[in-house]
């Protein structure tokens, strides 16, 4: 056997025995079957602001836990979005934003029992270098993208929480 023939047989038990060992460390995939997220999948209504950012931020939680089926869980989200100066020339021009975001969230049953509730926040940054049109348009995009990050922030927060109220 050449010593190239060995090496990826050697490779190959590697990846087998690394396999096993992931196997039985008790890894469960979130959203498989037996995962944190299968108690929220399809669980959890969502109320937040009639806004843009409000469409947003419930629209991904569709996209991640999917729409709801049979609601176990309500939860009320609040959302507060603002633009600061993050770049300033020496001339006073504004040339690049922060859109900073926080969402307050809490989570019920459906009695109204408060099972968790917490505070999530991010950035998202844009430029104010171009034409008045072409600025909306990437401060219109800058606000989507930080709806989905602070969507992703709760729903990762749930679903670490979950054994706690799921069972």
């Amino acid at each position: 056997m050449s010593s190239n023939a060995s090496k990826l047989c050697l490779s190959r038990r590697g990846v087998l025995l690394g396999a096993l060992g992931l196997a039985g460390c008790g890894l469960t995939p979130v959203y498989g079957t037996q995962g944190t997220a299968a108690a929220l999948r399809g669980a959890v209504a969502v109320t937040a602001p009639e806004t843009v950012a409000g469409y947003r931020l419930r629209s991904r939680f569709i996209e991640r836990l999917g729409p709801v089926s049979e609601t176990r869980f309500q939860l009320t989200v609040t959302i507060a979005q603002t633009p600061t100066p993050a770049t300033i020339t020496t001339d006073g021009d504004t040339t690049q934003f922060n859109l900073i975001g926080a969402a307050t969230w809490i989570l019920s049953d459906l009695a109204g029992t408060v099972l968790k509730d917490g505070t999530v926040e991010t950035f998202t940054s844009y430029s104010a270098t171009g034409s008045t049109v072409a600025t909306q348009a990437v401060e219109t995009d800058a606000a989507a993208r930080l709806s989905v990050a602070l969507a992703d922030l709760i729903i990762a927060r749930l679903i670490i929480a979950a054994p706690e109220f799921s069972r």
